[in-house]
């Protein structure tokens, strides 16, 4: 049926009433060599739909003509094809092109893999398991869904089979997820490889980047409003950080871009954007904007870098960003010119600061220890906390007197006093910064009793695990009938879990001695 669809190159032959073939360029040509009175009807299916695509990278641009476009943009960067028709279609092309136009149509060929649903299996009408783009940008109902999958099915039989799985995949139907997020989904899927496990949770987790851009935006228009932007205030450490880390995003973004590593270039945005710029940088930047010293720097550095970070992702998610860069012109007296009309940001290597790097790694450091102590004994997260310090180096002693107020604030903490290595330090929870000790007493803080009743129920619960693993790790039959991988996998979660049971039992130890 494909053969009479009427978009490829109808056969140039004509057959007469006894069954002649004239093969010609035209009518008039088959008319010529058939004679004068001689009724001819040409054939009714095209040429190989190969055919009129191999014509396609210069019949498209006034070819035989030759046209300004011909000449502009024959022959083309890059050719993205799935690999399943590299010969069908790229290879023709290719000798089609040398053929006609004289040069190979494409310099580099980017070739993708075949995306499958989530069970590896590939998308066909006839499983029901194809999932349309435009379900996952807007939306759809379960019975919509249902409706779509099974209409026009050439297998009707296959029908409630196709609604059962779907209810069971899509009970609530399909949500919107937007354009950009499945742009995005898209990008960080394009690795090197064949088949593509198409996994919704993904798209869900990248519609969650968005938001958290979106919302980042809003924190700096919204510090930022009715401030001048000083391009040339003082940075403060953190600011310079950014900045620093900010270029080494800009040199990995520009090298996985230039070897066709989408997957890779996505995943360096994604980390840069949602750690160093909105966990840690609009976190550090808090105490800095009420400070009159630090805040026009801050500011500066705010916009600067949101600004670059719309720019790099906008090739990948273009809306978002480019309603977020209209916003943010209203801070600069800005044109209001279009994000995509920018040119892409440049690398500045006068930025690096391994100093600030350094500094703010070990900041870092200390607020996540304070925080892991948080954790493992189930204090809030607001409740101030006295620290101590102890076994202090140089570069400690630098970083916590320049730091102490963003510690303090970032760590919630009540007081930092230092010890020195031969004061005795009430019990406490433990972290190491370094060979720094950092140190929070624990007399007061948590109730003892209830905390031991706790610890030694999630201990019970890991002994449990424990004797499951160990138990089939212990069965010959399994560890010699079973795939190495999955024996590994039984002796990691079993070390996984003896090392949650040392790390509570060491907790329980401590209060134990409160």
């Amino acid at each position: 049926m494909s053969r009479q669809i009427w978009w490829a190159h109808r056969i140039p032959a004509w057959y007469d009433n006894d069954g002649n073939i004239f093969v010609a360029d035209s009518l008039e040509e088959a008319q010529a060599q058939a004679g004068e009175g001689i009724k001819l009807r040409q054939d009714d299916d095209v040429l190989d739909t190969w055919f009129s695509s191999a014509l396609w990278p210069f019949s498209t641009l006034g070819w035989p003509e030759q046209t300004p476009q011909l000449s502009r943009f024959y022959p083309t960067n890059v050719l993205v094809t799935g690999f399943d028709i590299i010969f069908f279609w790229v290879a023709r092309m290719i000798m089609f092109g040398l053929k006609f136009a004289g040069d190979v149509p494409f310099k580099d060929i980017y070739i993708t893999g075949l995306i499958k649903d989530g069970q590896g299996q590939k998308m066909s009408k006839s499983k029901g398991n194809v999932l349309d783009p435009i379900d996952l940008i807007d939306g759809i109902s379960l019975d919509q869904l249902l409706t779509k999958r099974t209409q026009g099915m050439m297998q009707p039989k296959m029908a409630d089979k196709i609604k059962k799985q779907t209810k069971g995949e899509f009970p609530d139907g399909i949500p919107a997820f937007g354009t950009d997020a499945l742009r995005f989904t898209f990008a960080a899927l394009a690795s090197f490889g064949r088949d593509i496990k198409f996994d919704l949770k993904r798209v869900e987790g990248y519609r969650n980047f968005c938001n958290k851009l979106w919302n980042a935006s809003r924190f700096v228009l919204m510090k930022l409003e009715g401030a001048t932007i000083d391009t040339n205030a003082t940075l403060s450490t953190s600011d310079q950080w950014i900045l620093s880390r900010l270029q080494e995003t800009k040199v990995n973004v520009e090298k996985h871009l230039k070897d066709y590593r989408l997957d890779l270039m996505s995943h360096e945005l994604y980390e840069f954007i949602w750690h160093d710029y909105c966990d840690w940088y609009l976190e550090l930047s808090k105490p800095l904007l009420t400070d009159d010293v630090t805040r026009a720097g801050t500011q500066a550095t705010l916009l600067k870098v949101l600004n670059e970070i719309l720019t790099l992702s906008h090739p990948i998610i273009p809306f978002i960003t480019e309603e977020i860069y209209t916003q943010c012109q209203t801070l600069t007296d800005g044109e209001n010119e279009s994000l995509m009309t920018q040119a892409y940001p440049k690398i500045e290597q006068d930025l690096v600061s391994t100093q600030a790097e350094e500094e703010i790694k070990w900041l870092q450091g200390f607020i996540l220890g304070i925080r892991q102590i948080r954790g493992e004994m189930n204090i809030p997260p607001s409740k101030p906390l006295p620290c101590f310090v102890q076994n202090i180096n140089t570069k400690d002693q630098h970083c916590l007197d320049t730091h102490a107020s963003i510690l303090l604030s970032l760590a919630k903490l009540e007081s930092i006093e230092q010890l020195s290595n031969t004061d005795e330090a009430p019990e406490s929870a433990t972290a190491l910064v370094g060979d720094m000790k950092v140190l929070i007493p624990l007399a007061g803080l948590i109730d003892k009793d209830q905390e031991a009743v706790r610890l030694n129920k999630e201990i019970e619960k890991l002994n449990k695990h424990r004797a499951q693993f160990a138990g089939k790790l212990s069965n010959e039959k399994f560890i010699s009938g079973a795939p190495e991988a999955v024996v590994n996998k039984e002796k990691e979660k079993l070390a996984s879990v003896e090392s949650a049971i040392a790390d509570l039992s060491s907790q329980l130890e401590k209060i134990a001695n409160l």
